[in-house]
């Protein structure tokens, strides 16, 4: 199939230059992100048609599985491509599935760098993401400690995950903030104000779930009016709007199906007028 990442642009993260449509490992564990994959190879092929295609970040975390995934990525990947950025996330606990729990002490988050570290077979994590602010611990605790592992060469770049603009304000006054990971897409943008600032502050701003879904994308609706135009999937038109609203967004939708993922990366050959992005909202 013909994909032309470049088309999508670029983004500074964790001292790489990546494409901004990049894909979410999370789907690659079992129910509730809890365990394996159902089928194991099938989510190594997956991964491998990633790499295949031109993408060059790929996101993870150490709560999905918990650990499998990041298992999965370097049994799948490594040696890795040396353009590739592997973005992982620390700072949940797991206790079953569909199940998270903020953790934020300093010496469960020193604890998970390392263990990840290993799992990925890495000797620095070029962008480490605290995936949620425990609200139990002081964020100078939380953000301290993940600044020491920068200064001690463990972490590349730090960024945050599910914050709020005064969340992230508080938080460059204790270490640099490269990048911000929120839910974002054309049926929620509860965090507009977050990307409007980040578009103000020169940060990246990480989609997840970037794919609309809902209202939005029901028969009949704007996403397929403009998807029938432009001769595209509503998936496509959902990943093209978002990559169209600001040049500091990277998106990262996720499936465990080479044929999902090749859809979803067909987003970058979709062209929308400025009246499309009108209808579209």
């Amino acid at each position: 199939m013909s994909i032309s990442l470049p088309s999508t642009g670029t983004i500074a993260l964790g001292g790489r230059t990546v494409h901004r449509l990049g894909f979410g490992a999370m789907s690659l564990t079992g129910p509730g992100v809890w365990g394996p994959p159902r089928d194991r190879d099938a989510a190594v092929r997956v991964l491998r048609r990633v790499v295949e295609l031109g993408v060059n970040l790929i996101d993870t975390a150490d709560a999905y599985g918990p650990y499998v995934n990041e298992e999965i990525i370097r049994e799948a990947l490594h040696p890795y491509p040396e353009d590739l950025l592997i973005a992982t996330k620390v700072g949940y606990v797991r206790t079953g599935p569909s199940q998270w729990h903020a953790v934020g002490r300093a010496e469960y988050l020193r604890q998970e760098v390392e263990m990840s570290l290993r799992r990925l077979g890495l000797d620095r994590l070029d962008l480490l993401q605290l995936h949620r602010i425990d609200p139990k611990v002081t964020l100078e605790e939380q953000l301290g400690e993940l600044k020491a592992l920068q200064d001690e060469g463990k972490i590349g770049a730090v960024g945050l995950s599910g914050v709020s603009v005064e969340e992230l304000e508080r938080s460059r006054r204790i270490v640099e903030i490269a990048s911000v990971q929120n839910r974002y897409n054309l049926s929620n943008r509860v965090y507009e104000d977050v990307l409007e600032h980040c578009e103000e502050q020169g940060i990246a701003f990480i989609s997840y779930s970037p794919i609309a879904k809902g209202a939005l994308a029901v028969p009949g609706s704007a996403v397929e009016h403009v998807a029938k135009a432009v001769g595209a999937t509503p998936s496509q038109v959902s990943l093209a709007w978002l990559l169209a609203r600001s040049p500091v967004v990277a998106a990262i939708p996720g499936t465990s199906s080479v044929a999902h993922l090749e859809e979803n990366l067909g987003a970058s050959t979709v062209s929308l007028t400025p009246e499309q992005l009108g209808e579209l909202g």
